[in-house]
Protein backbone atom coordinates (compact mmCIF):
# COMPACT_ATOMS: atom_id res chain seq x y z
CA UNK A 1 0.00 0.00 0.00
CA UNK A 2 1.33 3.40 -0.71
CA UNK A 3 2.48 5.53 1.76
CA UNK A 4 -0.82 7.98 3.08
CA UNK A 5 0.24 11.73 4.51
CA UNK A 6 -1.35 12.77 7.17
CA UNK A 7 -3.25 16.40 7.25
CA UNK A 8 -5.55 18.56 9.20
CA UNK A 9 -8.98 19.13 7.82
CA UNK A 10 -10.95 21.86 9.76
CA UNK A 11 -14.85 21.63 9.16
CA UNK A 12 -17.52 23.26 10.73
CA UNK A 13 -20.22 21.01 12.75
CA UNK A 14 -22.79 21.01 10.24
CA UNK A 15 -20.59 19.23 7.42
CA UNK A 16 -18.87 17.34 10.23
CA UNK A 17 -21.81 15.48 11.48
CA UNK A 18 -23.57 15.13 8.04
CA UNK A 19 -20.31 13.26 6.72
CA UNK A 20 -20.27 11.23 9.75
CA UNK A 21 -23.72 10.44 9.55
CA UNK A 22 -22.96 9.58 5.90
CA UNK A 23 -19.98 7.46 6.89
CA UNK A 24 -22.04 5.30 9.07
CA UNK A 25 -24.42 4.37 6.85
CA UNK A 26 -21.98 3.55 4.40
CA UNK A 27 -19.87 1.29 7.42
CA UNK A 28 -16.65 3.40 6.90
CA UNK A 29 -15.34 5.53 8.98
CA UNK A 30 -14.87 9.59 8.62
CA UNK A 31 -11.52 9.42 7.41
CA UNK A 32 -12.07 6.52 4.50
CA UNK A 33 -15.43 8.45 3.73
CA UNK A 34 -13.69 11.60 2.93
CA UNK A 35 -10.88 9.78 1.46
CA UNK A 36 -14.18 7.91 -1.30
CA UNK A 37 -15.61 11.51 -1.62
CA UNK A 38 -11.90 13.15 -2.92
CA UNK A 39 -11.38 10.69 -4.96
CA UNK A 40 -14.72 10.42 -6.82
CA UNK A 41 -14.75 14.05 -6.84
CA UNK A 42 -10.98 13.90 -8.94
CA UNK A 43 -11.93 11.22 -10.95
CA UNK A 44 -15.18 12.71 -12.06
CA UNK A 45 -13.50 16.08 -12.85
CA UNK A 46 -10.83 14.47 -15.07
CA UNK A 47 -8.12 15.16 -12.78
CA UNK A 48 -7.37 11.35 -11.79
CA UNK A 49 -7.51 8.32 -13.99
CA UNK A 50 -10.41 6.40 -12.95
CA UNK A 51 -9.64 2.36 -12.37
CA UNK A 52 -10.69 1.23 -15.73
CA UNK A 53 -8.62 3.52 -17.68
CA UNK A 54 -5.59 2.30 -15.43
CA UNK A 55 -5.84 -1.13 -15.99
CA UNK A 56 -6.21 -0.99 -19.56
CA UNK A 57 -3.48 1.34 -19.99
CA UNK A 58 -5.46 4.85 -20.61
CA UNK A 59 -4.55 9.07 -20.09
CA UNK A 60 -2.52 9.66 -16.99
CA UNK A 61 -2.51 13.21 -17.76
CA UNK A 62 -5.51 14.10 -15.75
CA UNK A 63 -7.02 15.79 -18.24
CA UNK A 64 -9.86 14.94 -20.83
CA UNK A 65 -10.24 16.01 -24.01
CA UNK A 66 -13.25 16.99 -25.89
CA UNK A 67 -13.44 13.67 -27.56
CA UNK A 68 -12.20 11.47 -24.85
CA UNK A 69 -15.55 9.67 -23.45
Amino acid sequence: MAERKPFLLRLDPATYEALQRWADADLRSLNAQIEFLLRGALRDAGHLPSPEASAKGGRRSGRSGPNDK
